[in-house]
């Protein structure tokens, strides 16, 4: 004799925070918030306010060139926060954490806090997905890294993040 498992409807929608600095976006950033946009009901990406980061832009500025770029996502809403993602999570009633993972040393960190917030949440889960191959390489370090030089940055981020970073940096485009 089987066993038959039968699901109940869910009555929830399925919630995910994205967080991170986004200092700047990327074009990295944006493919795992359109992939995940299609995964989860509602993603909502969380830009953490830290006071002991240098970024730079500052929290508005990241907010508003996240919501230039992601506008045509319908389920995707662009938010703050600050303090622990765990109570984050809980305040916008999220059971996922969304992360991208792009090397071996990513995954080493993100495990780690991945099993951190679940020993102090445990109904929260972290999805860690894997960005294209065109972005595998690509962090906001390395483009502001890019831009203080000089260098061009059209192929790595959006073109409103591109004259946000010329603007700021005297970049080149």
């Amino acid at each position: 004799m089987g066993y038959r498992m039968v699901l109940e409807p869910e009555t929830t929608s399925r919630i995910a925070i994205y967080p991170g600095s986004f200092d700047p976006v990327t074009k990295g950033h944006l493919d795992l918030i359109a992939r995940g946009a299609q995964i989860f009901d509602q993603l909502i990406v969380a830009v953490a306010q830290n006071s002991e980061k240098d970024p730079l832009f500052d929290a508005k500025e990241r907010v508003e060139m996240l919501e230039a770029v992601t506008f045509e996502y319908k389920n995707v809403e662009v938010d703050l926060f600050e303090g622990l993602l765990v109570n984050y999570a809980r305040s916008q009633n999220a059971r996922v954490i969304l992360r991208g993972i792009r090397a071996v040393s990513d995954y080493e960190y993100e495990l780690q806090m991945a099993m951190m917030n679940r020993k102090i949440e445990e109904q929260l889960e972290t999805v860690f997905m894997i960005p294209a191959m065109a972005y595998s390489y690509l962090s906001s370090r390395l483009v502001k890294e890019l831009a203080r030089l000089g260098g061009s940055v059209k192929d790595f981020v959006p073109p409103i993040v591109e004259e946000r970073l010329r603007a700021k940096l005297g970049a080149k485009s």
